[in-house]
């Protein structure tokens, strides 16, 4: 026992730091406190995880990496070693980035790993975010653009088979999300399909922020937003069982806007559009919002949801409860424990829903079909 010891010495060596730590035990108080302390600061020293980020000179990526490697993410007392893929043009932009991110000075970011080879990227990962993908050029068919994501992201997936953890948690950025998360996930077979997931958080936060907006509160006093299907146009922002906190009473989110025809109509196709209304007026995509989006779910992931709170993301849509068909990245009402999601059943459903979910599981039915014939080529 701690009481019983005097002058004990004792030498942990911290795997993360490969550094020996000596504490000294006491009979004292006073130095049997400050021995308790160094005590959780070795315990503190954990094993670094490893975060690969592609598209990594990308500006998303820009807004994202500070966040990681500061602890707001993973954990104020979780090491990280960040590494940092992209395309061979970009390494040039990516040596400014690793620039920067040493300059932070931040304690937790233990190294940071430029690179344009795969099997560097994924190597020994545990989460993978991958943000890069090939966008939309003007006048290019959705085909073409299918065409293209699938050669990037069956790479990608192989690479994370052959070189990552098999308890690595993906998520998928780069659009079109729904179906390069397929695509990635049904090349890496090694890897279980409950550990690939695409980013709807960002369309969620745009309609919490929505629905708080039109009631006067933060945006923290709504809870239980749904977003079902693709992240497109055709996604169902869908607020019949959320809850807003207003004036300290919690009641549901169509008693407190009363008005029917907005949340059916505007907010809905506010929503939906947001990401091009941003382009509209930035004359760039949402970067800000989606890296704090990509923190909110990767963060729910690690740390898991609230208590009676769920959040939306794109899984697996097998064995939900929905109706939706079983072999798509469809995007769901989870809640998370212990790094596992579940997805929520037994909402009731009405028509109106019903017709809106149906209607973007048609998409990504079309999108998977398309996208599968490229891969078997």
């Amino acid at each position: 026992m701690l009481t019983l010891l005097t002058a004990m010495y004792l030498v942990v060596r911290s795997a993360s730091t490969q550094r020996t730590v000596e504490v000294t035990l006491s009979s004292t108080p006073t130095l049997r406190r400050r021995s308790r302390k160094h005590l959780r600061l070795v315990a503190l020293m954990a094993e670094p995880i490893r975060v690969v980020v592609t598209g990594a000179a990308g500006q998303i990526a820009y807004s994202l990496l500070y966040s990681i490697a500061k602890g707001d993410v993973f954990g104020k007392d979780q090491p990280i070693i960040l590494v940092l893929l992209d395309i061979p043009p970009m390494l040039p932009v990516l040596d400014g980035v690793v620039m920067e991110l040493q300059d932070c000075a931040l304690p937790l970011l233990r190294e940071v790993i430029p690179t344009d080879e795969v099997e560097v990227g994924f190597k020994d990962i545990d989460a993978a975010i991958l943000v890069g993908s090939m966008p939309r050029k003007e006048g290019m068919e959705r085909k073409d653009l299918l065409k293209a994501n699938v050669a990037i992201f069956k790479t990608q997936g192989a690479a994370l088979d052959k070189y990552a953890k098999k308890t690595v948690k993906v998520l998928v950025v780069g659009n079109p999300a729904n179906t390069n998360c397929l695509i990635a996930s049904k090349s890496a077979p090694s890897i279980p399909k409950e550990n690939f997931s695409c980013l709807t958080r960002l369309d969620h936060n745009r309609a919490s922020s929505q629905v708080a907006i039109r009631c006067g509160v933060s945006s923290d006093k709504v809870k239980n937003v749904i977003i079902w299907g693709n992240h497109s146009s055709t996604q169902y922002p869908d607020v019949h069982h959320a809850k807003v906190d207003l004036h300290g009473a919690e009641m549901g989110v169509y008693e407190a806007v009363k008005d029917e025809a907005w949340l059916r109509g505007d907010f809905i196709s506010t929503v939906q559009l947001r990401g091009a209304a941003v382009i509209k007026s930035r004359k760039l995509s949402s970067a800000m919002s989606a890296a704090k989006a990509i923190c909110d779910h990767m963060r729910d992931i690690w740390f898991g949801t609230k208590e009676g709170e769920f959040i939306s993301m794109g899984v697996y849509a097998a064995g939900n409860s929905y109706g939706v068909p079983e072999d798509l990245i469809y995007s769901f009402p989870v809640q998370i424990k212990n790094k596992t999601w579940k997805i929520v059943d037994g909402l009731p459903i009405n028509d109106f829903s019903r017709a809106k979910m149906d209607a973007t599981a048609a998409e990504l039915v079309e999108e998977r079909d398309t996208a599968l014939d490229f891969l078997s080529q």
